[in-house]
């Protein structure tokens, strides 16, 4: 047994039951209840709800009875206009933020007040989650690259995937939110208030889609399922070859590295190497001409022009050129000798 006696709080249409170990809890629930009790495209509840914090497991199974399933965080009982929530001793397997669990559960009861028994589970359990905002439900659709490659289920296969194992179910609750928000979406004025509206009076789902979206019902589910595997599936793929990516990537970096390194160490080595042959090929006098077998070409005498205007060709025999030679016979500053540059009379 819990320790202490139960607390009841009372605030508006609420009444909340909790053992002291989950009175914050409590207080906590039944403001955010207080604060947001209004629901998308339906009049505002009136009926009163009765929310029940189980303290352990045990309680929790006891209260919310054989035919429900026991992973979830919350569980609304619309007959009774009661919801039964998880404590902090009662181990949720399937989390969530209590306030946008408590308001998902409470989208239910105010979804049969205004509509009875109307609502198929798939549309059911979609509003709920659109309702509390559980946007984070779109996040499993992107993770999950079957979209690209296997059909979707129709709606009405979606009613037995909620009520099936956890994965299976937290797929199927995905799905039916997106299907819910694209409903909304068609009309960005009114979103589901003339459906709502179109429903309760011909009591038919598909003649409310009709009406007030233009479309059939079975149209719609083909549009949902085009733009949900188109959306998400893509996504999905992308996210993978991110992370492909990143992994990949993370293994050639530090390769790459090595791999550089390691040449950069051999190239040094080489350097080293050629140095060192350098220096001794040096210090044994061997020059590049005597190892390539060319013969050495003798340097220029100290004196002799090399090159430029005033060079002259030499004879094959060594002796200066005759022009050459008249020419340095002329005194340039005698003058009664011939003319600069005319040719001197024979001796």
């Amino acid at each position: 047994m819990p320790p202490g006696d139960p607390v009841r709080l009372d605030a508006g249409r609420f009444t909340i039951v909790a053992y002291p170990q989950d009175l914050q809890l409590a207080r906590s629930l039944l403001a955010s209840a207080l604060a947001r009790d209004s629901f998308p495209g339906l009049p505002r509840p009136r009926e009163s709800v009765i929310i029940a914090v189980a303290p352990d497991v045990a309680r929790f199974r006891e209260w919310i009875g054989p035919n429900v399933p026991e992973w979830g965080a919350a569980v609304a009982i619309p007959s009774r206009s009661r919801i039964v929530v998880r404590g902090r001793g009662a181990g949720a397997t399937a989390g969530g933020e209590p306030r946008v669990v408590l308001r998902h559960e409470l989208a239910h009861l105010a979804l049969h007040e205004a509509m009875g028994n109307l609502s198929p589970r798939w549309f059911d359990e979609g509003y709920a989650s659109y309702a509390a905002g559980e946007w984070g439900r779109d996040e499993l659709l992107a993770t999950s690259i079957a979209l690209l490659f296997r059909p979707l289920p129709s709606l009405d296969a979606l009613n037995g995937r909620l009520t099936g194992g956890p994965v299976q179910a937290r797929s199927a609750y995905a799905l039916a939110h997106r299907a819910v928000a694209e409903l909304a979406a068609m009309d960005p004025e009114r979103g589901l208030t003339n459906l709502f509206r179109y429903w309760k009076e011909s009591g038919r789902l598909d003649n409310a889609v009709r009406r007030a979206y233009g479309i059939t019902l079975d149209g719609f589910e083909e549009r949902w399922q085009r733009r949900t595997r188109l959306r998400y599936g893509v996504l999905a793929v992308v996210g993978d070859l991110t992370v492909a990516t990143i992994f990949a990537l993370a293994i050639m970096i530090p390769l790459v590295a090595i791999r550089r390194r390691r040449d950069g160490e051999r190239m040094e080595r080489l350097r080293r190497v050629d140095r060192m042959l350098d220096a001794r090929a040096a210090a044994a006098g061997i020059t590049v001409e005597a190892l390539l077998g060319i013969e050495q070409m003798p340097s220029p005498e100290a004196g002799e022009v090399r090159g430029g205007a005033d060079s002259r060709a030499l004879r094959t025999d060594g002796s200066p050129d005759n022009a050459m030679a008249d020419q340095s016979g002329i005194d340039a500053n005698d003058e009664s000798g011939p003319a600069r540059g005319s040719p001197r009379a024979p001796v």
